[in-house]
């Protein structure tokens, strides 16, 4: 991985934001649904429309108005909750952090079991554990979240009792310290299990393809007339090269990760900005849905960034022509 590289990657990060910026402001002033209907109700005269349009600047030009979006913005404002009356900053920044939670662990899960799934159906490949584990990959690849999460709740919560049905925390329980701690893990369990499904899926069968791969080069034939174990063939040698072609996938399936977040979190009402992106949806609160997206957008070029420094460095051929 060369220096100039890393800089032309980071220098399109800004380019790239601003296109996010311009491209969000445009569809959310396109989308059916007029903010001012939603905030003031259909009872009002057009003095009282005209004057709750003009407290939010919806009655300046829309190139005025996303002038001072953009400048707003560089300064980290992201404008007045219509229905809340707060900075929406504010109020995404406190259901960030259940979000942050369900979606780190989603990756992380998708990301160790996926690779261990994997290298277990390659190690015996063409065997019946093999044939299991491909068809139940290519089965929750293809299941939609939304339907993974109501089997779920319908057959491990409410069916086996096993995990809460709704929630972060256990209504009323008001526990503390390693029980409340407890209480959240119980919570978080089964929508991140949901949530990682699709994903498991997919870096499982792309793992198995690329050992399955590499298994078969020259280099691997040499370490095992060396008389290198087949464990250490397998991991040591095979599996860093196969996960070149997993990391692109990690990465740049994080935006189909952050985006069934909002699904699952509607499912199993887990109080992060997917509920808060669905209810400010429907009264057509533009402030938290631009903020949400712009938030979403954010963490998708952040995550191909990473994505694309790390392939670099795994694979140090990797240059800018």
């Amino acid at each position: 991985m060369t220096r100039r590289y890393v800089l032309i990657r980071l220098a399109q990060v800004p380019l790239t934001c601003a296109g996010i910026v311009l491209v969000g402001f445009l569809l959310v002033h396109l989308a059916p649904g007029d903010p001012v209907l939603a905030l003031a109700g259909d009872s009002g005269d057009a003095e009282y429309y005209a004057r709750v349009r003009a407290d939010f600047g919806l009655d300046e030009p829309f190139l005025v108005q996303l002038a001072t979006y953009a400048g707003n913005l560089v300064g980290g404002d992201l404008g007045t909750s219509y229905t809340q009356g707060r900075p929406a900053l504010d109020v995404i920044a406190e259901r960030l952090p259940a979000t942050l939670l369900l979606t780190s662990t989603a990756l992380v899960l998708s990301t160790v079991v996926g690779i261990g799934l994997g290298v277990a159906a390659a190690s015996r490949a063409h065997g019946a554990r093999d044939l299991a584990l491909g068809a139940a990959s290519l089965g929750l690849y293809a299941a939609p979240v939304f339907l993974v999460g109501q089997l779920a709740i319908l057959g491990l919560a409410l069916g086996l009792g096993w995990f809460p049905v709704q929630g972060m925390t256990t209504a009323r329980s008001g526990a503390t310290g390693l029980a409340g701690f407890g209480d959240v893990v119980h919570h978080l369990a089964l929508p991140a299990l949901v949530l990682a499904s699709q994903e498991i899926a997919a870096i499982t069968r792309l793992t198995r393809t690329g050992l399955l791969e590499e298994l078969g080069r020259d280099h691997i034939r040499t370490a095992r007339a060396k008389g290198v174990s087949e464990r250490a063939v397998l991991i040591r040698h095979a599996l860093r090269r196969a996960l070149l072609p997993v990391t692109t996938v990690i990465g740049g399936r994080v935006g189909h990760l952050v985006a069934g977040t909002i699904v699952v979190e509607a499912v199993f009402g887990w109080p992060g900005i997917g509920r808060l992106l669905v209810s400010s949806v429907q009264a057509r609160d533009m402030p938290i849905i631009l903020g949400v997206f712009l938030l979403i957008a954010l963490a998708v070029v952040v995550a191909n960034l990473l994505t694309d420094l790390t392939y670099a460095w795994l694979d140090p051929r990797i240059r800018y022509r």
